[in-house]
């Protein structure tokens, strides 16, 4: 989905942002070389910048939580 017709910033684009570490809008447009024009984009990257850390956040603390269990399969055949 596009998100700003200006730059032709997409929804992927944000996204790969974030998991490239983006925080911030600014770091998003500057992620593709560009910048806010109008201005008429921008609270909707917001919105896809904090759904895309939370679900970044989200598969980060899975793969940490997996990586803290011991291979069940393992203990089993023990």
């Amino acid at each position: 989905m596009v998100v700003c017709s200006c730059n032709l910033l997409t929804h992927k684009d944000v996204e790969a942002a974030v998991a490239d570490g983006a925080n911030h809008p600014r770091e998003i447009y500057a992620a593709r070389g560009c910048k806010a024009q109008c201005g008429n984009c921008v609270k909707g990257v917001v919105c896809l910048l904090r759904e895309a850390k939370k679900r970044h956040m989200q598969q980060a603390e899975l793969a940490a939580h997996a990586a803290r269990q011991p291979n069940m399969a393992i203990a089993a055949s023990a």
